[in-house]
């Protein structure tokens, strides 16, 4: 019995194997772009671990200061029996350097697989010797590289000497590791050190925690991409159950029972599941190689993590996979199992019923799209980024759920005031066909959405971010030198061939409780004219100059709520805060001080770092001139062009995953509209036989049901403005205040919603082309049937 009954079911898709392609694309497609996303998110957190073996994230406690540790403190620390290792950080020509003493630091603290190895005499040697991550390229201007297993990508470990003269930091250091107890009679360590204050050791690295925001997202977008291929799949096994619903009654009367036919379909469904996440896993296994190289440039440029461009195949995300089909398999049955389990032994395969009923539980929908609405509400009122998704969330899917009401609504109005029978017939077909479209069209308008509040997004921080990076980058060029002597060697050639020479001095110290950067400014017009502030108190310039007052960043200032007027310890003084300053791409704290005052609280920083203004046309020569005269490398030397060419292509590269994302979106909208019109194709001849046998010919009807569809998409297109710009300001307004720290204004963008509007129309009418070929080429015997059978 079960062996009949389990071939009568599979005998469904052998007769309509194209039910079957359809259900097998849309499971496995959003299986894809969900696999794909999460294959991303796995390599990067994999990296994250592997950079957690480093000393900038180990788990040991350490001593800090507010500025650079002189080499002689740590000395002194080590005489006095205090059992420490000195560590000195830094980048170097695109490299991350991190200095070691490899007799004072634990074995265990070094990375996998380097041992005495890779560690010798020439590591500690001169000129020194770097280990990189194998791949790595070392420029020429470095020590010579050994490769090791085990190093972070972007990585290098070196002596501690060789450090301090590659990062041109002599007898400086950045932390001390305590690496075991000290000695019975050491005296503590604030006697020798009253500086220095010991931090605990982390069990998470702050860069996972900084990018955690950029994950989520990333991970938001997947499920918004498998959310839309769902609707594919509901579709398909909605109309599968449906049209066998004559078999479930047969089986039903001859014996079957009703728990086993349940059992059977869920294990039909479940090998269909299972087969098409396997699809789809590999599919998305190469999404995801394709998109993780933009990825880890968007990681690299935003937060300074560093993730490998290749693709590890990982269970834990192959697993969630199979996991997600499966569970999306499930929600998309559900009420059709449901609705199999209570129908009556003799109930009738009735489409118009079916029909009826769906237009009845339209309103179950407005009020499930009003539960959605006000679940976003409360979102917005609790605040936080877990919250701002929430409330991204509630707004798309109650704009979905509401969409075929309003739709509805729609159609019944242009019904009433259409003139004439075909006019009228039109409308009404229009409204019938709605219940078969509307998981198609509710695809169709979260795809829209996603691709106007996105694009909305990124053309709005295109405009704001590259007028940003005029004003930061007002000066001609920046400069920095090698060593002290150097630099004044530079100074003094620089002198008559510049109109100003702008020192910049800078440390890393803790702000209000998080690691940040103090910037030390000249007293210059070059900043008071042009620096973008975004909140100010008078004579703002006037008191940061004469060392009375400082500036901040969004960032710092939006996390801890500090705003002009309000008070902040720098390096043990309270100084008031004067201005708030925009500061896209920084993850991190930032304030900004006058030079004299900086020069106060850290006299020892050296005087590297330059800023030059000066006629443009003289940018070229000036700069072949400093790096022949003074051998400088080419990344010592920046103009504005450059730098700002840099900025704005890691910006494109930073928005590339998100863009594709949404192309893939819009197209899967594009494959449900499709697979919902051949799918309800032919159930649509009862409807259509009576209007060819009134006069309509076969062309016509075909023209109609492709209007129809152009017609629909446009509706959907219309009402899905208004969600993508409510999206848009969640993204740029909540999403990105809470996640990053800085806030964006909106701008519209009417040029880029009509070409959305033309590629969706396009989409749609692509989409209807093929049933209505097959409607204008529908034999007129086929058509004649529709009046030989009881309907």
């Amino acid at each position: 019995m079960i062996g009949a009954t389990l071939r009568a079911l599979l005998s469904h898709w052998w007769r309509r194997p194209f039910q079957l392609v359809t259900l097998m694309v849309g499971l496995a497609t959003a299986t894809a772009l969900w696999s794909g996303v999460q294959a991303i998110n796995a390599e990067a957190r994999a990296s994250y671990d592997r950079a957690a073996t480093t000393l900038a994230a180990g788990a040991r406690p350490r001593l800090v200061a507010d500025g650079p540790i002189p080499q002689r403190t740590y000395i002194a620390l080590r005489r006095a029996g205090h059992d420490v290792s000195p560590v000195l950080e830094g980048s170097a020509a695109g490299l991350r350097i991190i200095g070691i003493d490899p007799f004072t630091l634990p074995p265990d603290d070094l990375p996998q697989d380097t041992g005495a190895g890779s560690i010798g005499p020439d590591f500690i040697g001169e000129p020194g010797q770097l280990l990189v991550a194998p791949g790595t390229e070392v420029p020429d201007s470095l020590p010579p590289a050994t490769e090791a297993e085990g190093i972070p990508p972007g990585a290098a470990y070196a002596d501690i000497g060789t450090a301090q003269r590659v990062l041109n930091r002599p007898g400086e250091l950045s932390a001390l590791i305590i690496a075991g107890p000290s000695s019975m009679t050491a005296p503590p360590i604030a006697d020798i050190a009253p500086t220095l204050r010991r931090t605990g050791g982390t069990t998470t690295t702050d860069v996972s925690r900084l990018t955690g925001s950029f994950h989520l997202n990333l991970t938001a977008f997947g499920f918004l991409s498998f959310a839309v291929g769902l609707f594919i799949v509901r579709g398909a096994i909605g109309l599968a159950f449906e049209q066998r619903r004559g078999v479930f009654r047969t089986l039903r009367a001859l014996g079957l029972p009703r728990g086993t036919l349940l059992a059977l379909l869920s294990a039909e469904l479940l090998i269909l599941s299972l087969v098409a996440g396997a699809i789809g896993i590999a599919l998305g296994y190469l999404v995801a190689t394709l998109l993780i190289p933009d990825v880890a440039a968007t990681l690299r440029g935003l937060y300074g993590a560093e993730v490998a461009g290749e693709l590890t195949l990982r269970p834990a995300w192959w697993l969630s996979g199979f996991a997600i089909a499966t569970l999306g398999t499930a929600i998309a049955a559900a009420a059709s199992l449901w609705q199999t389990a209570r129908m009556p032994l003799l109930a009738p395969a009735n489409p118009r019923a079916w029909s009826r009923a769906s237009a009845q539980a339209l309103w179950l929908q407005a009020g499930a799209a009003a539960l959605c609405l006000a679940v976003a509400a409360v979102a917005w009122g609790i605040g936080g980024l877990a919250a701002g998704f929430v409330l991204l969330g509630g707004l798309l899917l109650s704009a979905a759920l509401a969409l075929p009401l309003i739709l509805r609504i729609v159609l019944r109005a242009a019904s009433r005031t259409a003139q004439g029978p075909r006019a009228q017939w039109f409308w009404a077909d229009a409204e019938q066909q709605l219940p078969g479209l509307s998981l198609a069209l509710m695809a169709l308008l979260l795809a829209l959405a996603a691709n106007i509040g996105v694009g909305t997004m990124v053309s709005s921080f295109r405009l704001t971010f590259t007028g940003w990076l005029d004003q930061r980058l007002a000066a001609e060029l920046n400069l920095r030198a090698e060593t002290e002597v150097q630099a004044d060697e530079i100074l003094a050639f620089l002198g008559p061939r510049v109109d100003a020479i702008l020192p910049i001095r800078s440390t890393e110290l803790p702000l209000a409780g998080a690691p940040a950067q103090l910037v030390g400014v000249a007293d210059h017009p070059t900043y008071s004219e042009t620096w973008p502030l975004i909140a100010r108190q008078p004579d703002t310039w006037e008191r940061v100059n004469a060392g009375d007052a400082a500036l901040i960043n969004a960032q710092l200032a939006r996390r801890n709520d500090l705003w002009p007027g309000a008070m902040l310890e720098i390096a043990g003084r309270d100084m008031l805060i004067a201005g708030v300053y925009s500061d896209y791409g920084n993850p991190r704290g930032e304030a900004m001080v006058g030079l004299e005052r900086f020069d106060t609280l850290f006299p020892d920083i050296p005087a590297l770092s330059f800023s030059l203004r000066l006629d443009p046309a003289g940018i070229e020569d000036l700069t072949r001139d400093l790096r022949d005269r003074f051998d400088l490398p080419e990344s010592n030397i920046m103009d504005q062009a450059s730098v700002k060419r840099a900025s704005l292509a890691i910006f494109e590269r930073t928005f590339t995953v998100t863009g594709a994302l949404n192309v893939l979106t819009l197209g899967v909208a594009g494959l449900a509209i499709l697979t919902s019109l051949l799918t309800i194709a032919t159930m649509r001849l009862p409807q259509l036989a009576p209007v060819w046998a009134l006069g309509f010919t076969r062309r016509r009807l075909a023209m109609l049901d492709l209007g129809r569809a152009v017609m629909l998409a446009a509706l959907t297109f219309v009402l899905s403005l208004p969600v993508g710009i409510a999206l848009a300001w969640v993204l740029l307004s909540v999403i990105n205040v809470e996640a990053f720290g800085w806030k964006l204004p909106l701008r519209l963008f009417p040029l880029d919603w009509l070409r959305l509007l033309v590629l969706s129309l396009l989409a749609a009418a692509l989409a209807a082309l093929v049933p209505a070929l097959r409607l204008a080429r529908t034999p007129p015997s086929e058509l004649l049937k529709v009046f030989a059978h009881e309907r």
